[in-house]
């Protein structure tokens, strides 16, 4: 990764940012640069299969459980995982955290999942914007 990625030429300024590092018809990758603590609600990735991996700091990766136990699962630098493109899950970021993200197919829209008035529902997004926090989605899931 060091060929690809200068960890100490990063621009820390700000909440952080999500930079293409390439793309051909098969897969893309994203530097994904998190300054501050973030939460990125449930989503999906509208079938592209992903790979995360973790250079800095560490990240969060809980898989969408419906009627069952949460499975949050943490990841330190130098950890990678996949998801699948079917899955739904959400992501949790410390401050200071740096990934890479390989999607494939390349990734063309986000569903975006909260709970209003009882009810799931998705909002469709672009790939390149980040996703909203899941607060409803959240709470449901955390009662007993």
């Amino acid at each position: 990764m060091a060929a690809l990625v200068d960890l100490t030429a990063l621009d820390r300024a700000g909440e952080g940012s999500f930079d293409l590092l390439w793309r051909n018809s098969h897969s893309e990758a994203w530097l994904n640069q998190w300054w501050a603590l973030r939460d990125t609600g449930f989503h999906d990735h509208s079938g592209s299969c992903v790979g995360v991996h973790v250079l800095e700091g560490s990240a969060r990766n809980e898989a969408l459980v419906i009627g069952g136990e949460r499975h949050i699962r943490e990841y330190g630098a130098g950890d990678s995982f996949s998801f699948p493109g079917t899955g739904i899950h959400r992501m949790e970021h410390d401050r200071g955290a740096v990934t890479i993200h390989v999607y494939s197919p390349p990734i063309n829209a986000i569903g975006h999942y909260d709970v209003v008035n009882g009810e799931l529902r998705r909002q469709p997004g672009p790939p390149d914007e980040g996703s909203p926090p899941s607060p409803g989605l959240a709470a449901a899931l955390a009662q007993p």
